[in-house]
């Protein structure tokens, strides 16, 4: 069902299989694609009880959308930050309790799941993060709270990746670990996109 979640974001939720289960993953897109690009993640993951929150990005970007100005992405982050914190606040009055909670993001998506529920008040069930990258890990190891490390991040990323270089996702990745931020960290034999013989039952 379509909904306007608040007056900046557009989601869709696709039920789950199973009627009346409150597991849900809230998926965010990259730069220039929107929720259109992640109808078919149902069939692909096949867990019948998880229900699909997507959801379009703020801005408007050529033919899609974006969480924040790649120039100048402080200000665009920290927006989107606030927005999806509506976005959780909603689901959980509508029935879904942060710990049944997944956040999924790729890209520009993956850099928002890192910088948002690595600060968000509850800690969700877990945390999946695709070929992205964060702003800054000292802030996060900052600001964080200390109830999201727990051991429910995947993070992925391609050696191949042709938008974020590999060496910069490993060094940021390795401050995190090194200080107790516990990342599930695996690299793939791919460019900037999702590989779909060995990450996709990883992500399962």
């Amino acid at each position: 069902c379509w909904r306007v979640m608040s007056a900046m974001l557009v989601t869709e939720l696709l039920e789950a299989e199973r009627t009346g289960s409150r597991w849900l993953m809230i998926v965010l897109h990259g730069l220039g694609d929107s929720m259109e690009g992640y109808r078919w993640l149902p069939e692909v993951l096949q867990i019948p009880e998880l229900n699909y929150l997507l959801v379009n990005a703020p801005d408007s970007y050529y033919e899609g959308y974006s969480w924040y100005d790649i120039d100048d992405p402080n200000s665009g982050v920290e927006r989107s930050r606030n927005v999806l914190t509506e976005v959780l606040g909603q689901m959980q009055r509508e029935g879904y309790p942060p710990e049944k909670t997944y956040l999924f993001g790729f890209s520009q998506g993956c850099l928002m799941t890192m910088e948002f529920v690595s600060r968000y008040e509850h800690a969700l069930g877990g945390y999946v993060g695709i070929s992205g990258y964060c702003l800054s890990p000292e802030a996060i190891l900052t600001e964080m709270n200390p109830a999201t490390n727990n051991h429910k991040w995947l993070i992925t990323h391609g050696v191949q990746d042709e938008l974020i270089p590999i060496q910069v996702v490993r060094s940021q990745i390795k401050k995190l670990n090194d200080s107790g931020f516990a990342i599930d960290y695996r690299e793939y034999t791919k460019s900037h996109t999702i590989a779909p013989v060995r990450e996709w039952p990883d992500i399962r």
